[in-house]
C-alpha cells in the first residue's frame, strides 16, 4: 500500500475528473510549482496508484444502451474451472465488469448490449459457453443513477 498525503489526494481527486488536466493547470489548483507537482504526479504512476489515463466513452452515443446484470452460477469451485471461467470470459468485449463473488452468485458480470436482441445474441453465442455454467440469471438495467471511475481519496 502506498502512502497517499493530503496533497496526493488532491491531486488525485482532480485527476479521477480530468485526466487531460496540464501539469500546469494542475500546479495551480493545489498550489504546488509545477516542477513539484510533476514529481508527486510521476510518484503516483510509478508506485501504480494512477494505473492508467482513459477516455470514458457514452455508451448511448455508441449504440450501447442495454446494461444488463449477469449472475452467474458454476458447476463445481475447482481451481482449474474458475481460471478457464476467468479467462475466457475476459475475451467477450460486451462483458465490462466481471466480479467473483460470495453469497448466491459464483460471478457478476456487467455487459452492454444494443438492446434486448443484441443481449439474446450475447446471451446464446457468448455468455452460455463459458466454461462450468450452470445457471444464469440476468437483471436489465431501467436507468443508470450514479455512474463514476473516481475512487474516494
Amino acid at each position: 500500500m502506498v502512502e497517499i498525503d493530503e496533497m496526493d489526494a488532491r491531486i488525485l481527486r482532480l485527476l479521477q475528473r480530468n485526466g487531460r488536466m496540464t501539469n500546469a493547470d494542475l500546479s495551480e489548483a493545489v498550489h504546488l510549482s509545477p516542477s513539484a507537482c510533476h514529481r508527486r504526479v510521476q510518484r503516483l504512476e510509478q508506485t501504480g496508484v494512477i494505473r492508467d489515463y482513459i477516455a470514458r466513452l457514452d455508451a448511448r452515443a455508441v449504440g450501447r444502451v442495454t446494461t444488463v446484470f449477469v449472475e452467474i452460477g458454476l458447476s463445481g469451485q475447482a481451481d482449474e474451472l474458475l481460471d478457464a471461467f476467468e479467462r475466457e470470459v475476459a475475451k467477450i468485449p460486451d462483458v465490462l465488469e466481471c466480479h467473483l463473488m460470495a453469497g448466491s452468485a459464483d460471478y457478476l458480470l456487467k455487459v452492454v448490449a444494443r438492446d434486448s436482441e443484441d443481449f439474446a445474441r450475447i446471451h446464446r453465442t457468448s455468455l452460455a459457453r463459458l466454461p462450468g455454467v450452470a445457471r444464469m440469471q440476468s437483471s436489465f438495467a431501467l436507468k443508470t443513477v450514479v455512474e463514476t471511475t473516481a475512487l474516494p481519496v
